[in-house]
């Protein structure tokens, strides 16, 4: 299929919908909470068999926005801003800090990859509606939380039936 023909079959929205590519795609982000105590749970979160690092209610908690940005050849670029984290590829698998660590990406309930950069390249996703999920882990890989809720964003992206 032509990149001109993708173009014609697919629509982008951003955040609230404005209109931006040629897939449709809404941002959910989850809001920072204070906490009042650091604690390492053996909590698993549904998605996937991590432990959990809670942030201390005195430390500025982390954040993470996921932007889906359509190439413009074929598939998308996934942005990764985070605040108060830093990607330590490096320290993986070192005693755990809350402020660096690791992303995990998901699609569609299904984790995919590790991400240790702000940037990935999605070549293709299936037709229909994709839910893709990122959340941030420690070097030791446990999810990080705040206020008992993961500290994640997530995308949804349509994409169109190819004729």
């Amino acid at each position: 299929m032509t990149s001109v023909r993708k173009w014609a079959l697919l629509a982008v929205y951003i955040g609230v919908g404005a209109l931006v590519a040629p897939r449709i795609v809404q941002s959910h982000h989850t809001q920072p909470q204070t906490v009042s105590s650091v604690d390492q749970k053996t909590k698993h979160h549904h998605h996937n068999h991590h432990k959990q690092l809670e942030i201390s209610a005195n430390q500025a908690p982390p954040t993470v926005e996921l932007v889906a940005h359509p190439d413009q050849v074929q598939g998308w670029n996934l942005e990764l801003k985070v605040t108060n984290f830093n990607f330590a590829p490096t320290r993986v698998n070192t005693p755990s800090k809350a402020s660096e660590g690791h992303a995990h990406l998901y699609i569609n309930n299904k984790k995919v990859t590790r991400l240790y950069g702000n940037w990935y390249y999605l070549s293709e996703l299936p037709t229909g509606t994709n839910t893709l999920k990122v959340t941030l882990n420690s070097n030791g890989h446990e999810a990080l939380v705040h206020r008992g809720q993961p500290i994640s964003d997530t995308a949804v992206i349509q994409v169109a039936p190819q004729p």
